[in-house]
């Protein structure tokens, strides 16, 4: 049985965000016990770093891939690092009551920002004949950030996922696109541009709803506004 103390903790883990993505009650435990069993040395700097060397893992996977697919498979390590990384940094920071909501925040956006970048160009060197879709994939991710920083103006929810999908699912079929692509040359190529298409579609239906919810603060504001006269 737990202390009320561990309890308490595990509560403050995501009370920054609210979640919806499919494996939220799974990861929610698993992360809950990675922190509980965190040596005090490790810090949620030291976390983020990992996170960003599991980035460039997956970059440096996918540049070794042209000459042997074998390095294929370390994109996937570097996925599993930077799920470690990013998803327990800020989280251990709550589980030890020691958040820097603003100054984890603007860290969190500019490494996640820097890191599909540098993804990006491990991609696209990887479909050196067929860029363009590397391209796409990353510009759509970059708008699906700022849909994120929008909703979190307008709403001061900040939220990470996009319908049922957040970034741990999004590694995981990643992954397995990886796999396949070290199992059949194309595979990845496919997912890519599969993948763009469907960060369009969520993009704008994510921004519609983001622009009704700014249409209703307005109204709300102006109300107030009205009674305060």
């Amino acid at each position: 049985m737990g202390t009320s103390s561990d309890q308490q903790k595990g509560n403050n883990i995501f009370q920054s965000r609210k979640r919806y993505n499919i494996l939220k009650n799974s990861e929610t435990k698993v992360i809950q016990y990675l922190c509980s069993i965190m040596p005090s040395w490790i810090t949620s700097d030291i976390l983020t770093i990992i996170g960003f060397a599991g980035s460039v893992t997956v970059a440096l996977g996918m540049f070794m891939a042209k000459s042997d697919k074998l390095w294929l498979l370390l994109s996937i390590l570097g996925f599993a690092i930077q799920w470690f990384g990013d998803s327990l940094d800020g989280r251990l920071a709550y589980y030890r009551n020691t958040p820097r909501k603003w100054y984890g925040w603007a860290i969190d956006i500019s490494v996640d920002w820097i890191s599909i970048i540098i993804i990006g160009f491990g991609v696209y060197d990887y479909f050196y004949q067929q860029e363009f879709v590397a391209l796409i994939f990353v510009c759509m991710y970059g708008w699906s950030m700022i849909n994120a920083l929008l909703r979190y103006k307008i709403t001061d929810q900040y939220v990470i996922d996009s319908n049922a999908m957040g970034p741990t699912e999004l590694r995981i079929i990643i992954c397995i696109f990886i796999l396949g692509e070290y199992l059949e040359s194309g595979t990845l190529w496919y997912f890519a541009l599969l993948g763009s298409i469907l960060l369009v579609i969520f993009n704008i239906k994510d921004l519609l709803d983001i622009i009704k919810a700014g249409h209703t603060r307005d109204e709300e504001e102006k109300a107030a506004k009205a009674l305060q006269k």
